[in-house]
């Protein structure tokens, strides 16, 4: 472990707990939430997409299918980053700009629910509750820390709801989820004592993929005709991602290490959701909802690597768990037509001193609204729009400990979030 090119090669799985941890919680699965900032989205049980908040709510919306798609445009820039040879404070000649390191990307997701009778609903749904993509320039200044990260985790959820009386109905379901990543990142061959540039002469690259299983529970009470309340407990996932570490191109001191090409695992985890909300109709034309989320990202602690035959490198993350607040309200035009409005808090799990490259998460505030239009007794359409503004954020790694052959990066991150969705429910 205390080998010089040991450690470096390993950068790119140790970036798996980024991918992770990021905070990077998909929360865009039903349109209609999204309109008014997923508040209420525990109690609201609109449709049918809203069973990924909370299942025991398929009970309001059975013998529907649910399709929904979400673009996520992020416009994040970097500037001035600064990456430093290994062990000196000498800084590397690579590209201090970081143009737009995030990718856009379409969410979709999908719900079908059937009644069995009066009291019982069965439904199943396939969505992408976790995603990341970070794609920088191969001799970026951080380029040690990472250049690409590309984790994706998709959910296929079987549900059961029971309605106990006109006031209370539970809900759960077991899911099965898949999560494959592929991570990227420059590896030092030594420490050059002439040119900085052959500080980076390979790139290493891990693939790997993982399935197993988790849980959702949720329950869903009518105080009044005009007032329900719901909460739900999503489980997390250990995830063992197993796969391969390859390098471009043939390096002698790789080969002479034992390291040019290996079979890894590492551990990933899905967090725990728990959430809470309430939905209220003052009347015939507004209604009112709230909600609050607790992700509980600390479960990740630290990254273990393994090797063919050991424990390469562990690595502490220190997580913190990390809250989401909303509110919302929509206003029924007429019965057709209803608009949707909100705001939210999303408060990122990322400390200052552990921010890496890989995700420069900050604090973000979501402005949303949404369009509802029914086309027919049996069809009807959901359009949203959110604009998400991040906090700005550094990345002030100090190349010591587990950076240590990484070398120290010190970059600034601005930028902001669009999330443009639409969806369609029919009822059969």
């Amino acid at each position: 472990m205390k080998k010089l090119i040991t450690l470096t090669a390993l950068g790119t799985i140790l970036a798996a707990a980024n991918a992770d941890a990021s905070g990077f919680l998909l929360r865009e699965q039903s349109i209609a939430g999204m309109g008014n900032a997923f508040a209420g989205a525990t109690a609201g049980a609109e449709d049918a997409s809203y069973s990924f908040y909370n299942p025991a709510g398929i009970v309001r919306n059975p013998d529907q299918v649910s399709f929904n798609a979400t673009a996520i445009v992020g416009h994040v820039k970097g500037d001035g980053a600064t990456g430093y040879i290994p062990g000196t404070n000498v800084p590397a000649a690579y590209d201090r700009k970081m143009n737009h390191p995030v990718n856009k990307i379409i969410l979709p997701s999908v719900v079908a629910t059937k009644a069995i009778n009066e009291k019982n609903t069965l439904g199943i749904s396939l969505n992408a509750p976790f995603g990341l993509i970070t794609d920088y320039s191969p001799m970026w200044a951080g380029a040690n820390h990472g250049t690409l990260s590309d984790l994706s985790v998709y959910n296929l959820t079987t549900m059961y709801a029971h309605q106990f009386n006109d006031k209370f109905s539970l809900g759960g379901g077991l899911v099965i989820q898949y999560a494959d990543a592929t991570l990227k990142n420059g590896v030092l061959h030594g420490i050059p004592s002439m040119s900085p540039m052959s500080a980076l002469t390979t790139n290493a690259k891990l693939s790997g993929d993982a399935t197993d299983l988790g849980y959702v529970i949720g329950a869903l009470y009518n105080i009044t005709d005009d007032t329900r309340i719901g909460a739900s407990y999503r489980s997390k996932v250990n995830q063992k991602l197993k796969g391969d570490m390859s390098f471009a191109g043939e390096s002698p001191a790789l080969l002479a290490n034992g390291m040019y090409h290996q079979s890894i695992t590492a551990k990933l985890t899905t967090p725990a959701l728990l959430t809470m909300g309430i939905y209220h109709d003052i009347n015939d034309k507004w209604s009112v909802m709230a909600e609050a989320q607790k992700t509980y990202w600390s479960s990740f602690d630290d990254l273990t690597i393994k090797g063919r035959t050991k424990t390469m490198s562990v690595t502490d993350e220190n997580w913190k768990d990390a809250w989401f607040y909303s509110v919302g309200a929509s206003y029924k035009v007429d019965e057709q037509w209803k608009l949707r409005f909100g705001l939210a808090f999303d408060q990122t799990p990322v400390t200052d001193w552990t921010r890496t490259p890989r995700i420069p998460d900050s604090d973000r505030y979501w402005f949303s609204t949404g369009l509802e239009y029914k086309y027919t007794d049996n069809l009807k359409f959901n359009a949203g729009y959110t604009f998400i503004h991040a906090e700005h954020s550094k990345v002030n790694l100090n190349g010591t400990g587990n950076d240590a052959t990484r070398g120290a990066l010190k970059a600034k991150y601005k930028g902001n979030i669009h999330l443009f969705g639409f969806g369609a429910v029919y009822n059969f």
